[in-house]
């Protein structure tokens, strides 16, 4: 996990720089004009602790009965980051879905978040579904839309209560063969 450096206004910071000149904020912070206001600049590094959204309360729930869902079939919940409300939505749900047919309703030029539940046969037969969180960033998204998606990833992950994160950088590289190879590494 990479460790980005930025500068960011702090609201709580014990120690206020004596330069007033402001900086470039490298990250779209939710509360940076709150920060400004404030008047307290410092270095941060910022890593897996940033979050730029917020979940909806109503996903909340959605992920909780899914993750509990009693059905044996594949199923997927992609949700995407809502900008005017600055908070990670339900963008669609789906029932009896494979990979190749979820990497069909994922876009390809912006980003989205994942769950998917998946019946997985392991090669000494049995059979488990995990709940596998894939983070849809393809190549040539816009920066600002990339980093709002990356700054809410874990919020998204600690909510979802999910350990088998994975990242596709194309939709192309979501097929039944990669998931697979993926979940192999879990026992």
């Amino acid at each position: 996990m990479s460790i980005n450096r930025m500068w960011c206004w702090m609201k709580t910071s014990p120690y206020p720089t004596a330069s007033p000149q402001p900086h470039p904020v490298l990250h779209p912070c939710k509360t940076a004009e709150l920060r400004k206001e404030e008047g307290l600049w410092t270095e941060n590094i910022m890593s897996d602790s940033l979050v730029v959204c917020e979940v909806d309360p109503a996903l909340k729930e959605k992920l909780r009965k899914f993750r509990f869902r009693k059905e044996t079939d594949n199923a997927a919940i992609i949700m995407k980051v809502d900008r005017d409300r600055q908070m990670v939505v339900l963008e669609e749900e789906f029932q009896n879905i494979s990979p190749e047919e979820l990497k069909s309703e994922l876009p390809e030029r912006q980003p989205r978040f994942v769950v998917y539940s998946y019946k997985y046969v392991h090669e000494d037969g049995r059979v488990s579904y995990p709940l596998c969180f894939i983070f849809s960033s393809p190549v040539g998204c816009k920066p600002e839309q990339q980093m709002m998606y990356a700054g809410s990833k874990n919020r998204l992950v600690q909510t979802a209560e999910l350990t088998k994160v994975f990242e596709i950088r194309t939709t192309d590289d979501l097929t039944e063969a990669w998931l697979q190879e993926k979940l192999s590494f879990f026992r």
